[in-house]
């Protein structure tokens, strides 16, 4: 045998563990269990919602949504992420976990939490000061008053800085009046704003004695109990694609006077005789100062989707452990489907993927928890860089997890035949619900962007006092000169020689098992994207083009770059998880699903490394060889692997599918 030969699977040392369910349960509902357990007991006691989501009347299912939100929160899980002063658990960790947990269930439930709790809640609580915090943190946490937030316009999603609202202060009646000026200025998309929302967090461009001072967020009264209030115009959203039991809907403002008071005033000030105050002078880094506290939002959303991945797992893996097809041998009986390759292959890597993404949804909430260092707002003196690397981890994590989800849902739909069309084995619903995910607190395109800029210019603090042209002619320029020398030629392979010695054939040499090796490889992708993206936009800028051109023009390559980095942190973020292991069966556990998302995801970009040299036409097909070999070894423990995802029987339904009887289903 040569050193660039691999040896076969079959010579290799026999690790297949014994899976202790719980203990892997325990393992992954990590230091928040019990909040997790009782989500789960919540959501078994309302399993009856999903049955309902087929069979009421659009306004009868909102109705039962709100309801099994309201008494949800009298259980305290809603509320974990405000101070314990207004019913809350001061825990924002907890928060999180609660909020993943509940991607188990109906997700109008999980959205209209999200938007009572997480957005609207989390303006009040993250941009407001003691004021609005005594007025009305204790009603919403307890569900007494329904509110929505009111950012996205028809005319201006992603761009927020360009919104067309308009908050203007008059300084006799010391009240702010709030305007849309035109249809494109709109609120839209708007959940509760449509049947149930008593306020809105309005964000509207501040405007003082003629003076723009960018967008700011106010508390505005939209109803009075069922009464849309005078100057307020609302109209239901319709019908959606999904998560039609919450009651999205647009809102418009003709001169709407609301209190001095009402502006959620963390960040910036406007005195009774109208000057303008606050403690960040440049009016983009506070823009962005102000946006960066809402980052909880990106990082619940993401873990939603990685949740409702998981649940499809749990039932398209329960099938094919269960549901014969064709004679697979001499022997005259049907074999299951999980036991052949191609099935193997459609769904165990996504399954190791959905534990990777676990692991890197872990570490983003733990970060986020680390940042907000505690239940009320951002302190000043709060590490900017440290904040700046959440977001771009936040964006990227969302990205990743959300197209995730999209993707093995429809895997796992396929998975399970005709069967998997029926409403009552779920994947309707979860196609539905979940597909606006990747366009949710961001477009997943929009956040790589993010992302890529937050890597080109290494997260410099000079980025947030820009406007987005100012943004792209520093990323294009002064910047690029920087990430060439960092990511340029030499520099770049010793770092990766310095993970595995070896000379110049240390991807020919290591073992295709050894983390280290798998690292590496993505590592090195990252970095040539980064190099390449900074190379094109110096070649671009040096031959006199237009900066926002020239970042145009490299859109896909940021892109892709963004999406390398963010897959490297991911694999990160699993092997060291799988270190942190002490127990010899979970270590070997997750060490199978470790590996076999490794490879899958080199296997998948195959070409991008051949084509760079990093991967020969016999390397490759070893990668391909020994995924195959993993999925093999993985297979006998799938269905244990999916339990200890503990996902509520109730909540599965899939009668079909699971084969139901009066004690649950058979596995």
């Amino acid at each position: 045998m040569t050193t660039h030969e691999v040896p076969p699977v079959s010579d290799l040392p026999s690790l297949d563990p014994d899976v202790d369910v719980a203990a892997l349960r325990t393992l992954l509902d990590g230091r928040h269990r019990e909040v997790r357990d009782l989500v789960r007991s919540n959501l078994a006691e309302h399993a009856g919602i999903l049955e309902d989501a087929e069979v009421l009347d659009r306004a009868a299912y909102r109705e039962r949504v709100r309801d099994v939100v309201v008494t949800m929160a009298g259980t305290g899980q809603t509320g974990m992420g405000f101070p314990a002063a207004y019913g809350g658990g001061g825990d924002l960790g907890a928060s999180i976990a609660a909020f993943e947990t509940l991607a188990y269930g109906d997700l109008s439930v999980l959205v209209k939490v999200g938007v009572q709790f997480g957005l609207f809640g989390g303006a009040i609580l993250q941009l407001g000061t003691k004021h609005h915090h005594d007025a009305y943190l204790a009603d919403l946490v307890a569900g007494r008053t329904m509110g929505c937030f009111a950012m996205t316009e028809s005319g201006h999603g992603s761009n927020v800085q360009a919104l067309g609202t308009v908050a203007s202060y008059d300084v006799e009646a010391q009240e702010f009046v709030i305007t849309t000026p035109d249809d494109a200025s709109r609120k839209d998309y708007i959940g509760n704003a449509a049947a149930h929302a008593e306020l809105a967090v309005v964000f509207a461009q501040l405007e003082v004695g003629g003076e723009r001072h960018g967008v700011h967020a106010f508390v505005v009264p939209v109803r009075d109990g069922d009464r849309v209030l005078d100057g307020v115009r609302v109209e239901d959203d319709g019908p959606k694609m999904g998560l039609n039991g919450v009651d999205n809907g647009r809102l418009w403002f003709d001169g709407v006077r609301v209190p001095r008071t009402a502006l959620l005033n963390q960040f910036a000030e406007v005195t009774p005789e109208g000057r303008y105050l606050s403690p960040i002078d440049n009016p983009n880094r506070r823009f962005f100062t102000m946006l960066g506290t809402l980052v909880q939002g990106r990082v619940c959303v993401g873990g939603a989707g990685i949740n409702a991945a998981k649940v499809a797992l749990t039932i398209a893996v329960r099938y094919a452990d269960r549901r014969r097809q064709f004679e697979a041998s001499a022997t005259g009986e049907e074999q299951v489907l999980l036991d052949y390759g191609m099935h193997q292959r459609r769904l165990l890597p996504l399954l190791a993927r959905t534990y990777a993404l676990h692991a890197a949804q872990e570490v983003v909430a733990g970060q986020l928890h680390d940042v907000f260092s505690g239940p009320g707002p951002v302190e000043d003196g709060a590490d900017e860089h440290a904040r700046r690397m959440l977001e771009s981890r936040a964006a990227g994590t969302k990205a990743l997890g959300t197209w995730h989800a999209t993707r093995t849902i429809q895997e796992c739909r396929e998975a399970c035949g005709g069967a998997g069309y029926l409403s009552e084995n779920r994947f309707a619903a979860l196609k539905a619900d979940t597909d606006v995910f990747t366009t949710f607190e961001g477009d997943n395109h929009v956040l790589l962007q993010l992302v890529a800029k937050g890597l080109l210019t290494d997260y410099a603090g000079a980025f947030e006092d820009m406007d987005q042209l100012g943004m792209a002619r520093f990323v294009a320029g002064v910047a690029v000169d920087t990430v060439v020398e960092r990511t340029s030629g030499h520099k770049l392979v010793q770092s990766v020689r310095d993970l595995l010695p070896g000379g110049d054939s240390w991807d020919q040499e290591a073992g295709l098992l050894d983390p280290n090796y798998q690292l590496a490889m993505l590592r090195f992708r990252e970095e040539h994207m980064i190099a390449g993206v900074a190379r094109r936009l110096k070649r671009g800028i040096d031959q006199g083009d237009d900066p926002g051109v020239v970042f145009s023009r490299v859109q896909d390559h940021v892109i892709a770059a963004a999406r390398a980095h963010t897959e490297r942190l991911v694999l990160e973020a699993f092997v060291a998880q799988v270190r942190a292991v002490t127990d010899d069966d979970l270590k070997a556990t997750l060490g199978l699903l470790c590996d076999l998302h490794a490879l899958s995801t080199i296997e998948a970009d195959r070409a991008w490394f051949m084509e760079h040299g990093r991967l020969s036409s016999a390397r490759s097909k070893a990668i391909s060889r020994e995924v195959g070999a993993l999925c093999r070894r993985v297979r006998p423990l799938a269905v244990d692997l999916v339990d200890a995802f503990g996902v509520p029987d109730e909540v599965l339904r899939s009668p079909d599918l699971l084969g139901w009887t009066d004690a649950g289903p058979v596995r």
